[in-house]
C-alpha cells in the first residue's frame, strides 16, 4: 500500500497484476454431500465357516435284545436298592443344579459391577481430561477461551487459503474460526466469494450454531469482462440456496474497485473520468445483484460498496443501501496516540456526511481499522513515519477505539481476525499483520476491552 493525496489506505495491485492490490479467485469444487452407495456392505452372516460340515450322522444306541435278570429271587431287594440309588442320583443332580444356578447368578452380579465401575471410571477419567463443555463430534459444544470478550462490532474476516488458484481452504478450518469468532463479535464481512467462502462459512454458522450476522462479498475485477463478477455471483447464489439467508444481511460488491480503477489511470478523484469509467462497471453489477435477490425472493438482503475512505464515487453510493469505509490511521501517518480520534473524525466528516447528501442516505460502516504488529522485510515498513507496527500500539488502539465507537453507535469491522502469511510474499510491508490473532490462531499478547 503506498500513500497517495488525498488519503488512500491500500495497495493498487491485485494477484493476477500485482500493481494493483484486488485479490481475485476462481471457484473451486466443494462437495459436501456423500455417496453411500459404493460403500462395503456386511458378509452374509448365514454363510457356513470354512470346513464345516453341512449335516451329520445321529448317534444310535444299539439294542440289547438278550438281556435277562439272573437273580429273580433278589428282585424286591434290587428294586428297593435301585429306587435308593435313583432318588440319591435326583438329589446330588439338583444339588448341582442348585449350585451352578447360584455361581451364574454370582458371575451376572460381578460382571454388572464389573461395568457399572468401569463405566464409572472412564467417566471419571473423560471428565478429567476433557473441557468442561467439549464435545468433538458436535461443533456447537466447544471450550469458551476467558481472554475473549464479545466487545467488537464486527471483524473483517477472510478464511485462510481462499486465494486462487490453489484454494486450501476447509469447513474443519472455518468452524475453528467461526468458534473463535463468536466470542469476539456477532458480525462479519466477507470480502469475495471465491473458493466456497460464502458456502463454508454459513455452513460452519450453522455446524456451530452461533449468533453470527456475514455480509457476504463479491470480489469483481476491473480487466476481465466481468468475469470474476459473474463466477462469485454464482457462488454466493448457490450458497444461499444451499444453507438459506438466516444468517445473510447484505452482500458487498466490490472492494476498493474505485480506488484501485482510478489510481491505475494516474487520477486521484473518485468522481473525476477515471472515476465515472470504474462506476460505470460497478453499478451494473450492483443492479444485478439486486436482481438476483428477488428473483431468489430475498429482497430484504442489503446490497453495498466498500471502498477507500476518500474515493467512493457519488453515483456508485446512490445506487447502495450501504457504503464501507476503509479508514487507517496507519496509511495516513497518523501517531499512534491521535489513531482512533482520526478514524473517528475522518469517517464522520468524510464519508458519513457524503451519504448524508445523497438522496437514498446509505447506511454508513467503517469496514476496516485498525493496526499493524509486524513488518515482513520484503517491502519493509516498521513504522509509518511517527509510530511503529507492533503488539503495544495495537493494544492502544483498541483501548482507545473499540468502546468510544461502541458508545457512540459507529458500526465498524475490525481488521482483522487473523494474520494473512500469504500476504508476505505478495505484497509485503506490513500487509501480513494486521491479525488479532496469529496466522495459527493464537491470541496475539493483548488485551480485548471489556465494553
Amino acid at each position: 500500500m503506498q500513500q497517495v493525496a488525498p488519503y488512500r489506505d491500500t495497495p493498487t495491485s491485485d494477484v493476477q497484476n500485482p500493481s494493483s492490490g484486488v485479490a481475485t479467485h476462481t471457484p473451486s469444487p466443494f462437495d459436501s454431500s456423500h455417496d453411500l452407495s459404493s460403500e462395503p456392505t456386511l458378509r452374509n452372516p448365514t454363510h457356513p465357516l470354512a470346513g464345516q460340515p453341512t449335516s451329520a450322522a445321529p448317534y444310535m444306541p444299539v439294542p440289547q435284545t438278550n438281556y435277562q435278570n439272573i437273580e429273580p429271587r433278589n428282585s424286591d431287594w434290587l428294586e428297593q436298592s435301585q429306587k435308593a440309588s435313583k432318588r440319591s442320583r435326583y438329589i446330588v443332580i439338583g444339588s448341582v443344579i442348585t449350585l451352578v444356578i447360584l455361581i451364574a447368578a454370582g458371575v451376572a452380579v460381578g460382571v454388572t459391577l464389573s461395568k457399572k465401575n468401569s463405566n464409572n471410571s472412564s467417566s471419571s477419567s473423560s471428565s478429567a481430561t476433557t473441557p468442561p463443555g467439549t464435545n468433538p463430534n458436535d461443533p456447537s459444544n466447544f471450550p469458551k477461551n476467558s481472554s475473549l470478550i464479545n466487545s467488537f462490532y464486527g471483524i473483517a474476516y477472510t478464511p485462510l487459503g481462499s486465494q486462487l488458484p490453489n484454494c486450501g481452504n476447509s469447513l474443519t478450518e472455518v468452524i475453528e474460526d467461526i468458534q473463535l469468532l463468536s466470542q469476539i463479535t456477532t458480525k462479519i464481512r466477507l470480502y469475495g466469494a471465491d473458493c466456497n467462502q460464502s458456502s463454508l462459512v454459513l455452513a460452519a454458522i450453522q455446524a456451530t450454531q452461533v449468533n453470527m450476522s456475514v455480509y457476504l462479498g463479491n470480489y469483481p475485477a476491473s480487466d476481465d469482462n466481468g468475469a470474476a463478477y459473474t463466477r462469485q455471483k454464482g457462488e454466493i447464489q448457490t450458497a444461499l440456496q444451499q444453507y438459506g439467508a438466516g444468517n445473510v444481511v447484505g452482500i458487498t460488491v466490490g472492494n476498493e474497485f474505485i480506488l484501485d480503477y482510478v489510481t491505475e489511470q494516474g487520477q486521484s478523484d473518485p468522481n473525476g473520468s477515471a472515476g465515472q469509467a470504474a462506476a460505470a462497471m460497478l453499478i451494473p453489477w450492483i443492479n444485478d445483484t439486486r436482481s438476483m435477490l428477488s428473483s431468489m425472493g430475498l429482497s430484504n438482503i442489503s446490497v453495498g460498496n466498500a471502498d477507500a475512505g476518500s474515493y467512493f464515487n457519488n453515483e456508485v453510493l446512490a445506487a447502495v443501501d450501504y457504503g464501507m469505509a476503509n479508514v487507517h490511521p496507519w496509511f495516513a501517518n497518523v501517531s499512534i496516540d491521535d489513531a482512533a480520534a482520526w478514524t473517528g473524525d475522518f469517517f464522520n466528516t468524510t464519508d458519513f456526511a457524503l451519504a448524508q447528501t445523497l438522496p437514498n442516505k446509505p447506511k454508513m460502516f467503517i469496514a476496516e481499522t485498525g493496526w499493524p504488529t509486524g513488518s515482513s522485510s520484503f517491502n519493509a515498513n516498521p513504522s509509518d513515519g511517527p509510530s511503529l507496527a507492533s503488539v503495544a500500539n495495537l493494544q492502544i488502539f483498541l483501548d482507545d477505539f473499540v468502546c468510544s465507537a461502541n458508545q457512540n453507535g459507529t458500526g465498524y469491522f475490525f481488521f482483522e481476525f487473523s494474520d494473512e502469511p500469504w500476504k508476505n510474499t505478495t505484497f509485503g510491508g506490513v500487509e501480513a499483520y494486521w491479525g488479532l490473532f496469529d496466522s495459527n490462531k493464537n491470541l496475539k499478547n493483548i488485551t480485548i476491552p471489556k465494553c
